[in-house]
């Protein structure tokens, strides 16, 4: 039997207020962390097999804002591929051509490829999965509203902005007959990477159900950092060491780590899909 995070009572109503506020000096405090412990991330970070990973940034961002990250994965030896679909509005023609890029990595290299999405390049980094899922390793989500069912997942100011940009609502995406369900469970091992204290989306918005292949690890820290954070970054790298034939989840209980990440929420069955 499948099984799902316990959240509660309350379903995903958006951020809340102080951790929207407070996105700017947590993401400045995000970076000055890196600054500081870089040397040592990068001498701790599992290594892996040096696949191929394609990087996907999140809302209003392009490859710049995951240079970071793709710099790191660079250092611990895998092959980055950035999206270069420029600035991620949002629009379905956009997912198109990153489909298409993928792909044709696909067929350059000829190994499945891992992806990671931040934000909404993690929504879109499933939709890949879903319509290449033999081609794909492992999925990595960095604070991504895959799961969102409505606008109010976001901060309305963020909601207003994606509506301009992309000249769609949530609700007209789903349903579009050429959209994606984001949502639905994938083959292949998906890490969903999330904080209580995102400022930007509900990170009810951002986990699925456990299973044999798919966790959600819990970190500590803002939205716009996840690309960034010491700790998100470790995850990523221990992620992507896995072997997908032997996956394992991430164990927070190994060394230190039980200081860094928070203890999972209990997970409770999932109540059985109605008869149609």
């Amino acid at each position: 039997m499948a099984e799902v995070l316990d959240i509660g009572e309350k379903t995903a109503t958006g951020p809340e207020l102080f951790d929207f506020i407070s996105e700017g000096p947590r993401l400045l405090f995000e970076v000055s962390t890196m600054a500081m412990s870089w040397q040592m991330l990068r001498i701790s970070a599992p290594r892996g097999d040096a696949h191929p990973v394609m990087v996907l940034p999140g809302f209003m961002g392009g490859d710049g804002s995951t240079a970071f990250l793709r710099r790191f994965l660079d250092g611990l030896g895998y092959v980055t591929l950035p999206w270069l679909q420029g600035q991620n509005v949002g629009r379905l023609d956009l997912l198109e051509g990153a489909m298409r890029r993928f792909y044709r990595a696909h067929q350059s290299y000829g190994v499945k490829i891992s992806l990671i999405g931040q934000s909404l390049g993690g929504v879109f980094a499933r939709r890949i999965a879903q319509e290449f899922p033999d081609a794909v390793r492992s999925v990595i989500t960095l604070g991504s509203p895959y799961a969102a069912d409505s606008d109010n997942v976001a901060h309305p100011l963020v909601t207003r902005l994606f509506k301009s940009m992309s000249g769609s609502s949530v609700h007209d995406l789903r349903e579009m007959p050429e959209a994606f369900v984001a949502a639905h469970e994938l083959p292949m091992p998906t890490t969903s990477i999330y904080s209580k204290r995102d400022g930007v989306v509900d990170w009810r918005a951002c986990i699925e159900a456990v299973g044999p292949t798919r966790e959600n690890v819990e970190v500590r820290g803002s939205h716009t950092g996840m690309a960034m954070a010491p700790e998100v970054l470790h995850v990523i790298a221990d992620r992507l060491a896995q072997d997908p034939a032997r996956w394992q989840p991430f164990d927070r209980k190994s060394g230190c780590r039980a200081f860094l990440y928070p203890s999972p929420a209990k997970p409770s069955p999932r109540a059985p899909e109605p008869k149609t």
